[in-house]
């Protein structure tokens, strides 16, 4: 394709001028440019767009996002315009030529103005230490117990002892990892500085008169349903059945047995 007239440039290729300032052209738009016009000619239209591309955007920049052109600095950036693109439109020669200039250079400042009016959101990683660390809850530890592979679950049952008055619940223990909890649903409320529950591990390979202290614990009186994570206090080799006893405040290292509330066994 010929060059570009220099007195005379096509509105096509002052179009590929402008959106080559302000936008990210095409393989085959940048081959248009390329070949309707000399290297020499687009870079001295070229250059005189960046230099009005550049007091608009310095003047959109003074404004800051989202405010409404000044009145005094829209005339001022008028000025500029008219200054920068002056010697170009003296070489167009025609009436045409100066309006293709007229509307590359009105093209540009819409292009800023869209860019500079447009809220930019930027996406920043918060530090550290704003991070908000989510603590598993019993509920979902429990969850994550029983996907285990032989995992234990047992039904817990409730005893004639007046605590245990429509006491449910389960027992689920994990003998690899030694990790269990114990649901019970209905348990009296006990006040900690006159008595607490205690819960019991039964071991097959050890003597049934020395159950597995499995920790001690209390059951508010709003609620309907606690989940109480098992602390062994030495490593359980066959769970065979779980006890909840009532005891003096911060339990018992042997119970006498004589208030057992809750209890499940192994088949």
């Amino acid at each position: 394709m010929s060059d570009t007239d220099p007195q005379n440039p096509s509105d096509e290729w002052l179009d590929l001028l402008v959106r080559e300032l302000t936008d990210e052209l095409t393989p085959a738009e940048r081959s248009t440019l390329a070949s309707a016009g000399s290297s020499e000619l687009a870079a001295r239209y070229r250059r005189e767009l960046e230099q009005a591309a550049g007091a608009i955007a310095l003047g959109l920049a003074e404004t800051g996002p989202q405010q409404p052109l000044p009145p005094a600095l829209r005339g001022r950036l008028e000025a500029q315009a008219a200054a920068f693109l002056a010697p170009s439109r003296s070489r167009a020669g025609t009436r045409t030529g100066a309006a293709g200039w007229w509307a590359a250079a009105a093209c540009l400042l819409l292009a800023l103005i869209a860019w500079f009016r447009t809220p930019q959101t930027v996406f920043m990683p918060a530090p550290p230490s704003e991070i908000k660390q989510i603590e598993p809850t019993a509920e979902m530890l429990r969850a994550a117990l029983l996907k285990h592979p032989g995992v234990i679950t047992l039904p817990l049952g409730a005893t004639k002892d007046p605590a245990a008055a429509g006491l449910s619940g389960d027992v689920v223990w994990d003998p690899a990892t030694q990790q269990g909890y114990i649901r019970i649903v209905g348990l009296q409320p006990n006040d900690p500085k006159i008595q607490q529950y205690q819960l019991w591990i039964f071991d097959g390979d050890r003597d049934q008169r020395y159950p597995v202290d499995g920790g001690v614990f209390d059951s508010p009186a709003s609620s309907g349903q606690i989940l109480i994570p098992i602390h062994a206090a030495i490593p359980v080799h066959l769970a065979k059945a779980f006890a909840v006893t009532v005891e003096k405040p911060g339990g018992v290292v042997v119970s006498a047995r004589d208030r057992v509330v809750a209890l499940a066994q192994a088949s």
